[in-house]
């Protein structure tokens, strides 16, 4: 088997071009083109395409504006060899919020659309229901990075390996296993702690589009868990369909947070998810949902 390559970019690297990616070109009348990332499946991540497209949307935005939702709806599956446009819509500019409508085309083709809505921060009542789990702390946790360097060492040479081995620049620590560690049938309920392998500007909107980016992680892994199946043994062709982000309060995302996740549903070919995100003090940040096709790739008798 080859040896593994022992070079790789460092964490600053990693981070300035996951910066770089939000780092949109504007083209004029409120039209942009996102840089390409280029992963080894042809594909476009789907947390790339969101974050793009929230990133073009807050371009149009006064400043003293914040992200609070944003809802999309996956329509094609987009190509790594070609860049994304965006094209935004100003629906709304009220005295306290602000709403877009954004676009992401390739090659003529409408990929993916997105609405967001932005609000000028004010004060209110506040409640947070939600608890945040009790699970170890991410310093008692392997880096998912040494984890799948292991797995790969057990791989034969090929696009799985590769993906296995890419250098990310988002550190993940799962509290359970994931599905390609450990096969088998285990509640829809997954628990991750996750944040920037270096530091970010002091930039909110930087923070709410890498948590828009990484929001895409799990979810659909979550809702395959009770049926004992695994997308990188490719016994299951999966693709999300709809994804939204409720931003609730102030975060850093080169801090760590926790995305708790379950799936309270799947079927007709569909799972559904949930996620939420806390700060290590307990604090609710953020909340997810994601439909996604989900169908079983049968054997081959």
């Amino acid at each position: 088997m080859a040896t593994l390559v022992s070079s790789q970019p460092t964490p600053e690297q990693l981070v300035a071009d996951l910066i770089l990616l939000f780092d949109l070109e504007g083209r004029g009348g409120d039209k942009f083109i996102g840089r390409r990332q280029t992963e080894g499946t042809g594909r476009v991540f789907g947390g790339q395409a969101i974050a793009q497209a929230l990133v073009a949307a807050r371009r149009t935005v006064p400043d003293d504006r914040h992200t609070h939702s944003l809802h999309a709806y996956f329509l094609r599956s987009g190509s790594d060899e070609f860049p994304i446009e965006f094209r935004v819509k100003r629906d709304l500019d009220g005295r306290s919020f602000s709403n877009r409508r954004v676009v992401a085309s390739q090659q003529g083709q409408p990929i993916l659309n997105l609405i967001a809505s932005f609000q000028k921060p004010q004060e209110g009542l506040h409640h947070q229901f939600a608890e945040m789990p009790d699970v170890p702390p991410p310093e008692d946790l392997e880096p998912e990075t040494a984890v799948r360097r292991r797995f790969a060492e057990t791989m034969p040479e090929g696009l799985l390996r590769n993906l296995m081995l890419r250098p990310r620049p988002i550190d993940v620590r799962s509290v359970e296993l994931r599905n390609w560690q450990s096969p088998g049938k285990r509640k829809p309920v997954a628990h991750c702690w996750f944040r920037t392998v270096a530091a970010l500007p002091d930039d909110p909107p930087i923070h709410r589009a890498v948590l828009a980016y990484a929001s895409d992680f799990q979810l659909l892994s979550t809702a395959i868990q009770p049926h004992g199946l695994s997308f990188h043994m490719g016994q299951i062709k999966a693709a999300s369909l709809d994804h939204a982000v409720w931003f609730h309060d102030a975060f850093r995302a080169d801090e760590w947070l926790l995305y708790v996740t379950d799936s309270p549903w799947s079927g007709l070919a569909r799972g559904f998810g949930r996620g939420q995100i806390f700060t290590r003090d307990g604090r609710l940040v953020a909340s997810v949902a994601q439909e996604g096709m989900l169908r079983e790739v049968k054997a081959a008798r």
